[in-house]
């Protein structure tokens, strides 16, 4: 709208709406007036009166003052008096004279907008435009311009600026006025919140407040000022409200538009006077509404599970938090309305489940719970399904909306979740377990041992991660099995089995897999034992194995026998037996366990063999024919003898029923046979063995050259006695003798070397054939021993002589094998709150890395007990660092009584090397109760601590005394200072002692 009327206050030619100040300024002035006419008792004024505007003495030109409301009123008839007589009025009129409505809309409309300016410019304008609109023909009836002839009442110098302000006013009337002035609402919902408000004004920039019930606009107001257009608004019912209706409202100030004036009569001959229509603010005013609107909502659920891993047989449980996405949750009765959300659990799977919108077709169903929401927040699923197996456990949650019943139409619509989220699948670890086969049933010591284990999942599917199953660490221990039969099969292992080497297998799923192998120990029974250890797991395994889990000890099919060899050694009697005379032989049997006969089976061991078979073999050609090589089934067989299968000597041949009777010349040896069992290997002695031969001669005998056989003890060990043995044949001529010598030992690997003997034999007489023997001698260090017999005659000319590395003539020389031994010996006695100590005293081969540990443990019956519940002392391991002496820590025991000490001994992967045994000699430690003494005469008893603590407390006492005593004469020394005008800062920053020695402080310092 234009402003362009000029020489009026800054407020004039303003819209209507800016009217306030000017109207203010008015009133402040006509009461300003209205005093100053009281206070000069001015004499009273005409009925109407000249207000603003001109006279300078043509006539007036302005606005008349109406004495009905003090309004200014404009002249509507030229041509007659003034109006200055009584008026009545105001009538509001909608038709003047012959005046159309449009130019009765402009009228109202100049009078409103200019009509009450206290600018004469302006209201000389405004008379201007009255009159040439209500008398058009008195007004340019002058032969002349209507504005030329009356602008000329106005001096001259305002006339520019009354023709311009009356050419503004006639430029925007036809623009801004208006017949018709209307106001109209819509509201038009999009949805059940949000929508547009339209208003429609007419003149269209009319402008005014609007309300809104039960609704906003964007600026969050519920109220704004507001014109024509359109206004986006946002409903806001009551919480849980199931519908609700908005309203909007407005109220215009429409003051000064439509085809209509206010008309101002007075006496007869005068002129009709006009104003504009005095409307008053919300002249116009318009409502609209909406139809009920019916509310939803939507509510959604994320969820988190309780516990990431649930074991076998616990209960899964859900963590819902309920929120709503659209609107809120809607109230009947002030409660808000059950909705029933059913919670699906699918699995097990063996892996994470991928992601997707639904479960995959014919995917597993666990269980299926529901809870009833009452309102957004959090939720619990009851817990009523329980882990059934291992596996990958995955909620889905669903809100359906068909069945909730007639809750059903207050949602939006339902709701489900996505399948396989990681927040909402819950794990049960899986149990890894093993069935194990030793691979070997029988073995030898030194065998290589092996075992093939068959892994699986015992609680249901083997889990996988990222795609490959989750790798389990199988760990392995080879037991030598005490004694010499086979384990029991229990939980636990053998508290005296000793462990010979663990392997471990990483199964990467389940399947069958072979165990490295350990080398057979000596002659016994050895049995595996499997174990799963969490800890022993890499650390990302770990919460997805349920448990420890251990194998057996003792199972039949885990075990291997390592079969003892058998060993004979024999000597027959003589050497030559003449035809129908009597063969005697000695054999002593070493090896067997020394229950050999006694182990009748136990189902799966078979019993022992309890049979040894003595066959003597002949008659041979020539001594050639007995080698090792000889075929004892084709070999001729002169007799069979039987003993029981058990260490001894056998004296074969000296009873009726076991007679040796050779009846033809020859060669003859005897083989001692055993066919084996499960706990002893097969034995056969060698037909090469010289000691087992006679020689029965021809009849007559011939002439046999002297020779020379012999056979040298095959193994020792250092600082082992061994010898030589050699069978002398032939004709030995009188005087004869035989020395043996040793030389070596020689290192293994270099070639047989006779230099210098270490032992030489004295010469041993000859009296005829025969086996005669060195002697014994030792060796100092490992190697290589090679024997020379030699056969002199009674001139010391050699008969016969052997060779530097002959073929039975070699002692293999090994070194002592040192095991590892602890003796321990304990503090006998000590009175009670004295330490005692263990001291373990280790001798042999340590391996590195070997700990040594003490337990001490209170005994509480007359039997000794070395279990958990007695066990009040566990040390911490000591490294051994070799043969040595290692001393426990000392340990007060805190009671009187019998306590034996065991110390154990492991090796770096923490198997047993050595134990004690518990109540063992040397290691039982009496703690004897100190008997009470009764206090000197004159001697107050000591309580509450020590003796050195009463000197202490009376230190510490004058100490405290002292420093009381510091503080006590420091606050008196601040307190004499202050009193007297001298005060140290220092002197001021302590407090609190005012009531020391009944202290009365009165502060007296002026700071």
């Amino acid at each position: 709208m234009s402003s362009a009327i000029t020489a009026d206050p800054p407020s004039v030619g303003d819209p209507p709406r800016g009217r306030a100040l000017p109207r203010l300024i008015a009133l402040v002035v006509a009461l300003l007036i209205a005093v100053g006419t009281v206070l000069t008792a001015a004499p009273p004024a005409h009925a109407g009166s000249e207000g603003v505007g001109y006279d300078i003495g043509s006539g007036f030109l302005g606005a008349y003052n109406t004495d009905v409301d003090g309004r200014q009123a404009y002249c509507a008839d030229i041509g007659m008096n003034a109006p200055f007589s009584p008026s009545s009025g105001p009538h509001t009129v909608t038709s003047l004279d012959s005046l159309s409505r449009q130019q009765l809309a402009e009228l109202n409309y100049v009078l409103a907008r200019w009509g009450q300016s206290s600018n004469p410019n302006v209201t000389a304008a405004v008379a201007l435009y009255v009159w040439s609109v209500t008398d058009p023909g008195n007004y340019n009836s002058h032969g002349m311009s209507g504005d030329a002839y009356y602008v000329a009442r106005a001096p001259a110098s305002a006339r520019p600026t009354i023709l311009a302000n009356l050419a503004t006013m006639r430029a925007e009337t036809p623009v801004y006025a208006v017949t018709d002035p209307a106001l109209s609402l819509s509201l038009d919902m999009a949805d059940q919140y949000a929508g547009p408000l339209t208003v429609s004004a007419q003149p269209s920039h009319l402008q005014g407040a609007a309300s809104l019930t039960a609704a906003q606009f964007g600026d969050g107001s519920a109220s704004r000022v507001v014109g024509s257009g359109q206004f986006n608004i946002t409903g806001t019912p009551a919480d849980g409200a199931p519908s609700y209706q908005i309203t909007a409202s407005m109220s215009v100030a429409a003051e000064g538009y439509g085809a209509k004036v206010d008309l101002y009569t007075s006496g007869a001959g005068e002129q009709r006077i006009i104003a504009s229509v005095a409307g008053a603010p919300g002249s116009l005013t318009a409502s609209a509404q909406t139809p009920v609107i019916d509310l939803d909502f939507q509510p959604i659920i994320t969820t988190q599970v309780a516990g990431r891993y649930v074991d076998e047989g616990d209960a899964f449980v859900d963590e819902l938090e309920v929120t709503v996405t659209k609107g809120t949750w809607t109230r009947l009765d002030g409660e808000r309305i059950p909705i029933v959300a059913e919670g699906t659990l699918y699995g097990p799977f063996d892996e994470q489940p991928v992601e997707a919108d639904s479960p995959p077709l014919g995917a597993p169903v666990t269980g299926v719970e529901s809870v009833t929401l009452t309102g957004a927040g959090s939720y619990s699923s009851p817990g009523t399904i329980t882990a059934p197996s291992s596996g990958f456990y995955t909620w889905v949650w669903r809100i359906d909306q068909a069945a909730q019943g007639d809750y059903a139409r207050y949602l939006t619509g339902s709701f489900t979740d996505r399948f396989g989220r990681v927040a909402e699948t819950a794990v049960t670890p899986f149990q890894p377990e093993a069935v194990s086969t030793a691979d070997q049933r029988l073995a030898v010591p030194g065998d290589p041992l092996t075992d093939t284990i068959v892994v699986s999942s015992g609680n249901g599917p083997w889990l996988r991660v990222d795609g490959e199953p989750v790798p389990v660490v199988f760990e392995g221990t080879l037991y030598q099995v005490p004694g010499v039969r086979p384990p029991a099969e229990s939980v636990l292992v053998d508290p005296d089995a000793v462990p010979i080497g663990s392997v471990t297998i990483t199964a990467s799923g389940p399947g069958r897999y072979v165990a490295p192998s350990i080398v057979a120990p000596s002659g016994g029974f050895v049995t595996w034992v499997w174990e799963v250890k969490r800890a022993s797991q890499p650390e990302w395994v770990r919460p997805y194995l349920a448990d420890d889990w251990t194998d057996r000890y003792g199972i039949p099919a885990e075990s291997t026998s390592v079969r003892w060899p058998l060993h004979t050694t024999s000597e027959l009697r003589e050497y030559n037996v003449h035809p129908g005379g009597r063969a005697f032989d000695v054999v002593t049997v070493t090896g067997f366990p020394a229950d050999h006969g006694d182990f009748h089976g136990d189902g799966y061991w078979q019993p022992d063999v309890d049979v040894l078979t003595h066959t003597v073999y002949g008659p041979f050609a020539s001594d050639t024919a007995l080698t090792d090589d000889l075929d004892l089934a084709a070999a001729p067989v002169l007799t069979s003898i039987t003993t029981p299968a058990r260490n001894g000597v056998y004296q074969l041949g000296y009873t009726d029923e076991d007679r040796i009777v050779p009846t033809e010349p020859g060669y003859y040896v005897v083989v001692t046979h055993f066919e084996g069992d499960d706990r002893v290997q097969p034995y056969t002695s060698s037909p090469a063995d010289v000691l087992e031969r006679f020689y029965v001669p021809p009849t007559p005998a011939p002439e046999i050259p002297v020779t020379v056989i012999t056979q040298a003890t095959p193994a020792a060990l250092v600082g082992e006695p061994f010898d030589d043995a050699a069978l002398v044949q032939g004709g030995v001529p009188a005087g004869a003798t035989l020395v043996f010598r040793a030389y070596g030992p020689v290192p293994l690997d270099d070639p047989p070397l006779c230099d210098e003997p270490f032992f030489v034999s004295d010469p041993i007489p000859v009296s005829g054939p025969g086996i005669y023997r060195s002697g014994a001698t030792v060796a100092t260090e490992p190697g290589a021993v090679y024997w020379i017999e030699t056969l002199y005659d009674a001139d010391e000319g050699v008969l016969a002589e052997g060779a530097c590395g002959a073929p039975g003539e070699t002692t293999i020389i090994t070194a002592q094998p040192e095991s590892l031994t602890v003796t321990t010996l304990a503090t006998p006695t000590v009175p009670l709150g004295e330490p005692a100590t263990d001291t373990a005293i280790v001798t042999g081969t340590v391996p590195e890395g070997a700990m040594l540990a003490f337990q001490a443990y209170l005994q509480h019956g007359d039997e000794p007990s070395c279990t958990a519940d007695e066990l009040v002392y566990d040390g911490e391991p000591i490294p051994l660092g070799g043969v040595g002496e290692y001393v426990s820590e000392p340990v007060v025991f805190d009671r009187a009584g019998t306590y034996y000490w065991i110390e154990t001994v492991r090796d770096v992967d923490g198997a047993i090397l050595s134990r004690g045994v518990c109540g063992a000699p040397d290691e039982t430690t009496i703690v004897t109760p100190i008997p009470p003494t009764a206090p000197s005469a004159g001697e107050l008893a000591h309580t509450g601590g020590p003796d050195w603590m009463l000197p202490v407390g009376i230190v510490a006492g004058m100490i405290l005394l002292a420093g009381a005593g510091t503080l006590l004469f420091g606050r008196r020394l601040a307190i004499h200072r202050a009193r007297n005008g001298h005060v140290r800062e220092e002197d001021t920053e302590y407090g609190g002692l005012e009531d020391i020695e009944g202290l009365d402080f009165e502060p007296e310092i002026d700071r």
